[in-house]
C-alpha cells in the first residue's frame, strides 16, 4: 500500500528526529547537509528505520531540491485488518 506524506526537512541539525507529526505530514530534522543529495539520502535512510522497511520502498516523488517534499512510502498491508 502506497502512503503519501508531505515532509518538511531541516538539514544541518544536531540530531536526526521527527519534530512534528500529523496524519500525512512530517517535520524532520537531519544532521546531513543539504548539498550533493546527502540530505535526501539521509531522509530515506531515516524513514526506512522509522517505518522498519527497506530503503527501496521509499521514494521522493517531488521536492528533490527543496525542503518541502512529497514522499511515497510502500507500507506492508496489515493482514489483521484484511477481511478474509
Amino acid at each position: 500500500m502506497l502512503k503519501i506524506f508531505k515532509v518538511r526537512v531541516t538539514p544541518n541539525s544536531s540530531v536526526n528526529k521527527i519534530v512534528e507529526q500529523d496524519n500525512d505530514f512530517l517535520k524532520i530534522k537531519l544532521t546531513a547537509p543539504a548539498h550533493e543529495d546527502k540530505a535526501n539520502q539521509a531522509l530515506i535512510k531515516f524513514l526506512s528505520l522509522h517505518f522498519k522497511i527497506a530503503k527501496n520502498k521509499i521514494e521522493i516523488i517531488s521536492g528533490q531540491k527543496s525542503r518541502d517534499k512529497i514522499i511515497g512510502v510502500y507500507l506492508p498491508i496489515d493482514k489483521k485488518s484484511k477481511k478474509g
